[in-house]
């Protein structure tokens, strides 16, 4: 068994009952040295287990880190380990004793322990012919003797949140002969009804009415065209006082880069090119679930990027929906083609409060960055700061990389006003700049390139392979903290 330094270690305590398969009592107590408990230590790292039999009962124990840096997300890794422990054992029952959980500000823990046992029991299982029990599910009751409705309400909005951030997961996972542009409008369609949004979609004949020649351009290679879709939030026969909020999502649904092609390595994983328009759609879906008191719109430009004998080209001039007239450096820089059409349209339609865009728009960011935050890049410096602290409570962390007037030499154009691509250094910077050209400098704007953290090609402590529904908890915390009932 590792050795460590007890004195700074804390750990979850947990009172298992035999047979796993049975319902099972789960009383919650938090510890702050496990050589006092007699229980053995369960690991060096946040979310390691040890489960000790002691004649009459067993006890699970979950390391919650060192005392020093315990926060709420040592609560959430510890939840995701105990929902893998649950499954692992085939649990279909658990109750939660809330009045022994351990009070690092407890609604924060008790909120980040639940969102780590609903994110961590996530399964992509929607194409697997033969599972153990596809239908399986696990209830996890929680009871308390205080604070039964506060805890209550904050449990039901971890449940629609993380709800949100499951089916992000689910819809980016698809592949791109399940959901292209087309099918992809008519999901969306099928989900906002359900969910009371209002849905209007553009199809290709509307964008050529309007002129939103980037979309149409990036879609032209493909016998699937192009959507342009969008959601409302309250519906339309709600007024609000207040101009809405938008969010604009890049939902490229495979990028082959066009004649500009990828390689046999990089082009492997593109169904993921659309997962900035999936978390709008999962941020819209959420908040009409939690009926959050904020006017709110999702614009999702949807294109599929790929080669044909109608492909646009290297050297092409695009005239956009703006007016602007953009060269075409490289097809592989697809995606501020279409969230620029998609922000001016934003503008036109909308005259947001503040406008948010969400792309895995560059593979600098992940150069720069890592697959551990997300580049930010922003006109107004209060924007920035409400959505990194969001990113900072949410664990979806973000940091913000310049946008000084100097990088936009690089873009600026030889046969028109742009260039659609800087050059490789740098180019994350040029990807912001090249959108920023197309929003009004009056209107709060922010760029989240999220390239390196939408998804993964490994499992991470909390989330699986794949898709990780990045931005939805921390676009839903944004609104609540900054923006709800104004």
């Amino acid at each position: 068994m590792p050795n460590y330094d007890a004195e700074y270690k804390t750990i979850l305590i947990i009172e298992v009952a035999e047979p796993f398969r049975e319902p099972i009592e789960l009383a919650v107590q938090c510890l702050p040295a496990p050589e006092k408990t007699g229980l053995g230590q369960p690991g060096k790292e946040t979310g390691d287990l040890l489960l000790v039999k002691d004649q009459d009962r067993q006890t699970l124990t979950i390391s919650l880190g060192k005392q020093s840096k315990i926060s709420d997300e040592s609560f959430r890794l510890a939840g995701r380990a105990l929902a893998n422990w649950l499954i692992e054992n085939g649990v279909r029952r658990a109750n939660i004793d809330l009045d022994h959980f351990p009070d690092y500000g407890a609604k924060m823990a008790l909120k980040a322990f639940c969102e780590g046992m609903r994110v961590g029991s996530f399964r992509y299982n929607r194409h697997k012919s033969s599972i153990e029990d596809a239908s399986s599910e696990i209830q996890v009751v929680m009871h308390t003797s205080t604070g039964r409705k506060e805890y209550s309400k904050l449990v039901e909005q971890v449940e629609t949140v993380t709800w949100a951030v499951n089916l992000a997961r689910d819809l980016a996972q698809e592949p791109a002969n399940i959901i292209n542009p087309v099918s992809l409008a008519e999901w969306v369609i099928e989900l906002a009804q359900t969910h009371g949004l209002k849905c209007t979609v553009l199809d290709e004949k509307e964008l050529a009415n309007i002129n939103a020649g980037g979309i149409l351009g990036v879609g032209s290679g493909s016998k699937t065209p192009p959507r342009l879709i969008i959601l409302q939030y309250p519906p339309e026969d709600y007024t609000p006082s207040a101009s809405p909020v938008v969010l604009v999502g890049k939902a490229i649904t495979f990028d082959t880069g066009g004649y500009s092609l990828k390689d046999t390595t990089n082009i492997q994983g593109m169904k993921f090119d659309k997962c900035g328009g999936i978390t709008v759609l999962s941020t819209l879906l959420a908040a009409a679930e939690m009926k959050l008191r904020i006017h709110l719109v999702g614009v999702i430009a949807a294109a599929e990027n790929m080669i044909s004998e109608k492909s646009y080209r290297p050297d092409d001039i695009l005239t956009m929906l703006s007016g602007k007239t953009v060269e075409i450096i490289s097809t592989d820089a697809e995606g501020r083609l279409v969230l620029a059409d998609a922000l001016t349209y934003a503008q036109q339609k909308y005259q947001p409060r503040a406008l948010i865009d969400l792309a895995t728009l560059t593979g600098g960011v992940v150069t720069a960055l890592g697959h551990v935050r997300a580049g930010i890049m922003s006109n107004n410096p209060k924007l920035v700061k409400e959505l990194f602290d969001a990113g900072e409570r949410t664990h979806e962390r973000l940091w913000q990389l310049p946008l000084d007037d100097d990088y936009f030499q690089a873009i600026k154009g030889d046969d028109a006003d742009l260039k659609n691509s800087g050059g490789r250094d740098g180019h994350p910077i040029f990807g912001g700049m090249f959108l920023k050209q197309f929003v009004n400098d009056d209107i709060p704007w922010a760029h989240l390139d999220i390239a390196g953290v939408a998804d993964n090609n490994k499992e991470t402590r909390l989330n699986p392979k794949g898709a990780t529904g990045f931005g939805v908890r921390l676009l839903v915390d944004y609104l609540q903290q900054n923006l709800e009932s104004e």
